[in-house]
């Protein structure tokens, strides 16, 4: 099989950060698909919990000095990267002082969800997209990891379907265990909409809640992986069963995604 680019985006990765089960499947499946020959790349928030100094996260300028819009403001990206120890794969770590340096990811002290999550959230998919986008670096498989990631299929199916280094681009969307139940005020649909993106595009998006974002990278994507069989109160979601797939966290599951990606590169 001729060499083929991933990218893996994701809310955290150990042992930079573990807070679910989220943070060690990125971590292990990126290197075992390396070792298969791949060319690996994966991009995470640089939330306050990350120690970069322990970490020897440093900037990258290259990569930074980007603004993202995000509904009328405009918020600065910074790129940082770091290695794996014992592992050859760098993570880039998005970064924005306004939204990523609290010692928390998205519960405040007194466990209250934080209300721009939903901010936050598309502040990052837009960034990791701008990011690859610098490092002209065309993946051919965008694989997106939990609700935080979930708009990035909407972004490449639409505002960047005919931009050179997405036009041939497959998005893998897996779902896991981690819902919340907050609903988020504002107008969400504005702040989410980019060129070629108009609300009948986002209906799904519309209750404003963890359902919306998942269903929005579920509709988007073009397979859906659930990280177990039960997903505790979230059956409802997956109504395309034509692309919808499990693979259990067993001794085999990075072979099975090994068989996916080489089916969906062709």
């Amino acid at each position: 099989m001729s060499k083929f680019r991933i990218l893996y985006v994701a809310a955290e990765i150990n042992p930079f950060l573990q807070t679910s089960e989220v943070a060690n499947f990125v971590r292990k499946l990126p290197q075992v698909m390396q070792e298969k020959g791949m060319e690996i790349r994966i991009l995470v928030p640089r939330f306050g919990l990350i120690n970069e100094r322990k970490n020897r996260l440093h900037e990258v300028v290259r990569l930074s000095g980007i603004n993202i819009a995000v509904g009328d403001e405009e918020k600065p990206l910074v790129i940082k990267v770091a290695s794996i120890p014992n592992a050859k794969l760098q993570v880039y770590f998005i970064d924005n002082e306004d939204y990523f340096h609290r010692k928390s990811m998205f519960y405040d002290s007194d466990n209250n969800f934080y209300e721009d999550n939903d901010e936050r959230a598309v502040f990052f998919c837009k960034g990791v997209i701008e990011t690859v986008k610098k490092l002209g670096w065309p993946p051919d498989i965008v694989h997106c990891n939990d609700w935080m990631t979930s708009l990035i299929p909407l972004y490449l199916k639409t505002t960047y379907k005919n931009d050179p280094l997405f036009v041939n681009t497959k998005c893998v969307f897996t779902v896991y265990n981690n819902n919340f139940s907050h609903k988020f005020k504002g107008n969400l649909i504005d702040m989410v909409k980019m060129l070629d993106i108009d609300d009948s595009m986002l209906t799904t998006l519309k209750s404003a809640d963890y359902d919306g974002f998942i269903r929005l990278g579920i509709e988007y994507s073009d397979v859906v992986i659930k990280a177990e069989k039960n997903l505790a109160g979230l059956e409802n979601l997956f109504q395309n069963g034509n692309k919808v797939e499990t693979i259990d966290k067993d001794d085999d599951f990075t072979d099975s995604y090994f068989k996916l990606y080489k089916e969906l590169v062709g």
